[in-house]
């Protein structure tokens, strides 16, 4: 049974950590606004403006200011507030205790894939995959992605509808959602923080990647067990896509087709869920069913 932490209400305290990539603290200011015009209170922690070479900190600033915001029970959620690298440098020191007895939403996307896998896989939480600190920036309060976080974070039930993409494969599934980032949940694989997809809706994006790294990781995916037994797969954006100078010969929607076309379960292509401004929160570990059909698709809460 998955626990769902407590939905916000006015009032309530949202701490800002930065437990990977360094973030200029300039650039949440318009997130901590917008987050005080929703009613919310803001904690901001030590690594939000701190820099050590790539990081917001040494691997211990960033686990001690992450470990104060899980255990901070004034504290109702944390939003990260960006992604790049490191919480897998992290995740097997953090003390999960506190946490489990009070549990509160965990809101990021990127590398923040490695803590939704987590929660998942180790405590049985949920989470929140869905836009940073850094998207707020892009028209603040009236961007419907980041509306979408205020809603998910208060209780509003998920029900997304999305255009019809070609290689859509029609169907409908029901189960509990989970996925993230390709490169994180196949760097996950194998490990204490790994996640069981069997009868589950997966929704995968990436960005930054080979063609042929894409094809590559679906097969570490397609070998390791975690595409067959699916209950659906939704397929996000895969942007700032390239190819080697040898063309691989496919675009990366096609790569994906071909490695699940043995399967049977609905795939849906082109889901707003992405490293771009396109990326809706997701409840991940809370049941929704999908719905693909020729005129729509749908993912929504049960």
């Amino acid at each position: 049974m998955i626990k769902i932490p407590p939905y916000l209400k006015k009032g309530d305290t949202i701490g800002i950590a930065c437990p990977a990539g360094f973030m200029p603290a300039a650039k949440a200011q318009t997130c901590i606004e917008t987050l005080h015009q929703w009613g919310f209170k803001v904690k901001i922690g030590k690594t939000l403006g701190n820099q050590f070479h790539y990081f917001s900190g040494t691997d211990e600033e960033r686990l001690t200011d992450l470990q104060q915001m899980l255990d901070d029970t004034t504290v109702q959620a944390i939003l990260c507030g960006r992604g790049g690298y490191g919480l897998s440098r992290i995740i097997d020191k953090i003390d999960f205790t506190k946490f489990k007895r009070n549990p509160k939403w965990i809101i990021g996307y990127s590398d923040v894939t490695v803590l939704h896998a987590h929660l998942y896989s180790k405590l049985k939480i949920a989470s929140l995959h869905s836009p940073m600190a850094a998207a707020f920036n892009d028209g603040g309060a009236n961007n419907e992605f980041v509306q979408s976080i205020k809603k998910a974070i208060t209780g509003k039930k998920i029900n997304y509808n999305n255009a019809v993409h070609e290689l859509n494969r029609e169907g409908t599934a029901e189960g509990e959602l989970v996925g993230g980032n390709l490169s994180l949940i196949c760097h996950l694989t194998g490990s204490a923080s790994g996640v069981d997809t069997k009868n589950k809706i997966l929704f995968l994006e990436d960005v930054g990647e080979y063609i042929y790294n894409i094809d590559r990781m679906f097969m570490q995916l397609k070998r390791a067990g975690r595409l067959d037994k699916l209950a659906g797969l939704i397929i996000g954006g895969f942007t700032e896509m390239k190819d080697t100078t040898i063309p691989f010969g496919q675009n990366v929607y096609e790569v994906i087709k071909d490695k699940v076309a043995e399967y049977n379960y609905p795939v849906c292509f082109g889901f707003p869920v992405s490293h771009s401004t396109k990326n809706y929160a997701l409840k991940v570990g809370v049941k929704h069913k999908l719905s693909v059909s020729k005129t729509k698709v749908v993912l929504h809460e049960i």
